[in-house]
Order: structure tokens, then C-alpha cells, then sequence
């Protein structure tokens, strides 16, 4: 039984890049979304947050000049506006994130997504 594999990447990201390495390096079949160009939907953003036990915020870039100018450090902002925030400004989310059928792993260092594997 194979497992699904898919990495939300950002091709100008060394982080993501090398993380990406580590995948075919390891002969892992996988799935690469672009998220800058393909941004994940709420349903896919919740899921991501589930896996990683993480709530929205934990999961966003905080030196991105969006999260300041939309206020997104805001404490009293909602769960569901940092959610939509993310779809809109996908350049918050956190990269790169390695998902499988159960769990996920943010690649901060990229060897964290080993974990998931």
C-alpha cells in the first residue's frame, strides 16, 4: 500500500527547494502544488491545520508585509479571517508543508518532513 504524498512548494524558496531534494532523493512518489499559483482552499487549509495541530496564525509568515497591512496580528482577528487570509495571500503560508494520507510536516528545516514519511 502506497501512501499519497504532496508538497505545497514554492519554487524561489530554498527551504522548499531542498526539501523538495530530499523527496527524490529518498525515491518518494509525491505530488508538487505550486501554492503561490494554486492556493489551497479553506477545506484543504483546515485539514493542513488538523495534521500539524496548529491553529491559522501558527501556520502564517508573520514577516510578510500582508500580515501587517491586513492586521492579522490582531488577537480579536478570526480563525476564519486568517483562514481566508492564507487563500487570498497565500505568500503567508508557511513553506514548505509535506502532507501524506495522515500526517504533515512544515519543512522548517527541511529534514522535519522526513518525519512524515
Amino acid at each position: 500500500m502506497s501512501m499519497t504524498v504532496t508538497i505545497y512548494h514554492n519554487p524561489r524558496c530554498s527551504k522548499s527547494r531542498q526539501a523538495l531534494e530530499l523527496l527524490q532523493g529518498r525515491g518518494v512518489e509525491f505530488r508538487v502544488i505550486e501554492y503561490l499559483k494554486n492556493p489551497p482552499t479553506a477545506d484543504q487549509l483546515e485539514r493542513i491545520l488538523t495534521l500539524l495541530s496548529l491553529e491559522p496564525r501558527a501556520l502564517m509568515r508573520k514577516n510578510e508585509k500582508e500580515y501587517t497591512s491586513l492586521n492579522l496580528d490582531d488577537p480579536s482577528v478570526s480563525r476564519e479571517t486568517l483562514i481566508n487570509a492564507m487563500i487570498a495571500h497565500p505568500i503567508l503560508i508557511q513553506r514548505p508543508i509535506v502532507l501524506t494520507d495522515n500526517q504533515a510536516a512544515i519543512g522548517r528545516p527541511p529534514e522535519a518532513i522526513l518525519d512524515v514519511l
